[in-house]
């Protein structure tokens, strides 16, 4: 790690006291990668001798040059503080700062510390769509402290089995104010897991002796995975859309249904991407960006008739992409206009592509369940299985196939099921 990699800053700013305009309180704001935090340095100047430029007093008196002198020795202690940080390669926070600059020992560390600490020590392993999920959990927290509890912090040695489960109740009553939907079970439990995490790096480091979750237990609720059958993807695939926007949506989705790959991965496809497979036809060979796991998919027709039709443009060759580029938030919301036009009661999003794929189009067309986790870039076969849907006619037909070996007539002979 090197101070390169950091963007640090120390600003003092004066704020006029609410009772008395002509006094002015001197804060300390503190900004590391973006990130900032602010405290009170307990020293209060004249509004009218404060240069907001030089972050100094202008005046000539003593206490204004003690003023000035302390205020300097706090912006190198600060600037130690930061330095050896990185010299023993511990993420620099402003709240990590901020706890060593007022002598906090690891008794006094909180929980927006450690929430800081792990984004910071975790922002090269995990991607960005895992760290925002963090980010998200850190808010319903922070929401959560301010709300119930009449706080902005908690040290983390004051966490119990109580907070955690009042946490939960919390999230169950959170009523959104804006377009985003209630948590539903599954989406409450992913964020006590994800603090729970963080609960877990706080133990190992040491800072927590016991661990508030031990007596806790995730509740996840098994969920139909939702896919388009044989006759809704039919309709999906023959419509035709006058905006092109709705249209190179629907474009996208259809080729994710042929090919079971994530959002992300068609997103990353390059034209490097595409080989001459084992059968001399054409495959996509790439990564899955969420487990790394490699993919290899034979390109059934009608994934290549949409390459086809997008491999001339613009914009896709200008970004060296397979596909034009476009945000996951934009295209689930264009699918929702998509399954209103196509009459299709699901709440369409780009992942029931993926589900679709491993459904409709390979498990119930008779496709090993073991191909279908090599495609799908599963490392355990356990995690397939959820897919593992059969529909009604796969049912049908296995059953007439049973029927048939099971008829009397067959070569004569009667059959018996011992």
């Amino acid at each position: 790690m090197n101070t390169q990699e950091h963007t640090f800053r120390i600003l003092f700013v004066a704020r006029p006291q609410k009772n008395n305009k002509e006094e002015s309180s001197i804060y300390a704001r503190l900004t590391v990668n973006g990130h900032r935090t602010e405290f009170s340095l307990k020293t209060d100047v004249k509004t009218k001798h404060w240069n907001k430029a030089k972050e100094r007093v202008t005046s000539t008196t003593i206490d204004a040059r003690k003023t000035n002198f302390y205020l300097e020795g706090v912006r190198s202690e600060l600037t130690n503080i930061y330095r050896n940080l990185l010299i023993n390669k511990k993420p620099p926070t402003p709240h990590t700062i901020k706890q060593l600059f007022f002598g906090n020992s690891e008794e006094d560390i909180t929980l927006q510390y450690l929430i800081d600490y792990h984004a910071e020590s975790q922002k090269d392993i995990l991607t960005w769509g895992t760290l925002k999920n963090y980010l998200t959990t850190a808010k319903y927290l922070k929401s959560f402290l301010q709300k119930r509890k009449k706080r902005d912090d908690i040290l983390l040695k004051e966490l119990n089995y109580r907070f955690i489960t009042e946490f939960e109740a919390f999230l169950r009553a959170h009523q959104p104010t804006d377009h985003q939907r209630p948590l539903t079970n599954n989406g409450i439990m992913k964020h006590m897991e994800r603090f729970r995490k963080m609960i877990n790096m706080a133990v190992k480091l040491e800072w927590l002796e016991k661990n508030p979750f031990d007596k806790y237990r995730l509740n996840f609720k098994k969920t139909e995975r939702a896919f388009l059958t044989p006759q809704e993807l039919q309709r999906l695939e023959e419509k035709r859309f006058g905006i092109d926007r709705i249209q190179f949506t629907k474009d996208l989705f259809v080729f994710a249904c042929y090919t079971g790959l994530a959002y992300i991965d068609v997103h990353n496809l390059t034209r490097d991407n595409l080989v001459i497979g084992i059968d001399g036809g054409q495959w996509i060979y790439t990564k899955r960006q969420k487990t790394e796991m490699p993919v290899h998919i034979p390109l059934l027709p009608a994934a290549q008739a949409i390459l086809e039709k997008y491999k001339n443009s613009p914009k896709a060759i200008t970004q060296n992409k397979l596909f034009p580029g476009i945000s996951n938030q934009r295209l689930n919301s264009y699918l929702k206009e998509i399954a209103d036009l196509c009459n299709i009661k699901k709440n369409l999003s780009f992942h029931i592509a993926r589900h679709t794929f491993a459904t409709t189009i390979a498990l119930s067309n008779g496709v090993p369940i073991e191909t279908v986790s090599k495609i799908l870039g599963h490392s355990k076969l356990s995690t397939t299985q959820v897919y593992a849907k059969v529909v009604e006619n796969k049912i049908s037909e296995d059953m007439l196939a049973l029927k048939d070996k099971l008829n009397p007539k067959t070569n004569g002979k009667k059959h018996y099921v011992s």
